[in-house]
């Protein structure tokens, strides 16, 4: 008789592999086609993509609704997003709905700490699930995301979306004679440091670090070298205590640059109702 672990041990998704090895494999050669101009885009779009797009858009934008901002600049913010190749705004909040849903459960939290370092840093997505990764499993975890017609557009489309980018690179450096240059960091070396900045939190964050809220029914941590990587993600304890936050940093030397951006636009009058829970109430609400 089979078992039940032998019935759903995982299997590897080749497709995800060799993508992702692609791209690590086309990192390596970073050092034949370096240039200090190359670097500094690198560095700007890792900004970009992961401060605005994915920390400020695909999470406390989208996943969590933290605050709301004109339709227009939340299609601007998510397009962003969509060019981390992170995944589509779709199977994004699908899945980190089901994190905190779940938190840590070994089969319903898609990238469950309770797996080891490894699993949910990235092993998650090589051994990819069903349950996680079809559209009609995780579009149920974020139905008002998968109603706009835009959305489910860029959650099909999110991967064609690095040609245009690859070319504008390519051109850009290509002025100055770095065109594979700026191709190179722009696209390849961006992808691989922002995945890993990204991975941290679910791995890291739930490994080492000190806890604002012991409470809080989970391991998470706050681990401030991962909240400067991610732009304040890192203070991943506080966000699974208040997720719905706005502001993750809730101490005054918890640096939480993404929540300097919300405030920016609430000041501007394009964010509303900007939710900041009083941070050290003793209830944890998920």
């Amino acid at each position: 008789m089979t078992s039940i672990s032998s019935q759903h041990a995982p299997q590897l998704n080749w497709t995800n592999v060799l993508f992702f090895g692609a791209i690590h494999l086309v990192a390596l050669a970073a050092p034949w086609y370096f240039s200090w101009q190359a670097l500094g885009i690198m560095l700007f779009l890792h900004w970009l993509l992961g401060s605005v797009g994915i920390c400020l858009g695909y999470h406390r934008m989208l996943s969590h609704r933290s605050f709301q901002v004109p339709r227009w600049l939340e299609y601007i913010i998510t397009t962003i997003g969509s060019l981390a190749m992170q995944g589509g705004p779709i199977f994004w909040v699908g899945g980190h709905r089901q994190h905190h849903g779940f938190t840590e459960d070994l089969t319903k939290d898609p990238y469950s700490a309770e797996k080891g370092f490894w699993w949910s840093h990235m092993m998650w997505i090589m051994y990819s699930k069903p349950e996680h990764f079809k559209f009609e499993n995780y579009k149920s975890y974020a139905p008002d995301i998968a109603a706009d017609p835009y959305y489910r557009f860029v959650d099909r489309n999110f991967l064609a979306f690095q040609v245009p980018l690859a070319i504008l690179l390519y051109a850009i450096g290509s002025t100055q004679g770095l065109g594979m240059s700026f191709l190179i960091y722009g696209v390849f070396v961006r992808a691989v440091f922002l995945w890993h900045s990204t991975w941290l939190i679910n791995s890291a964050c739930h490994k080492w670090g000190y806890r604002n809220f012991a409470e809080s029914e989970d391991h998470s941590t706050n681990l401030w070298w991962a909240a400067l990587l991610t732009y304040g993600e890192g203070w991943h304890n506080n966000h699974h205590a208040f997720p719905k936050s706005a502001r993750s940093g809730l101490k005054w030397w918890e640096i939480d640059l993404t929540w300097g951006i919300i405030s920016a636009l609430e000041s501007l009058g394009l964010a509303q109702k900007v939710h900041l829970p009083t941070p050290w109430q003793p209830a944890v609400e998920k």
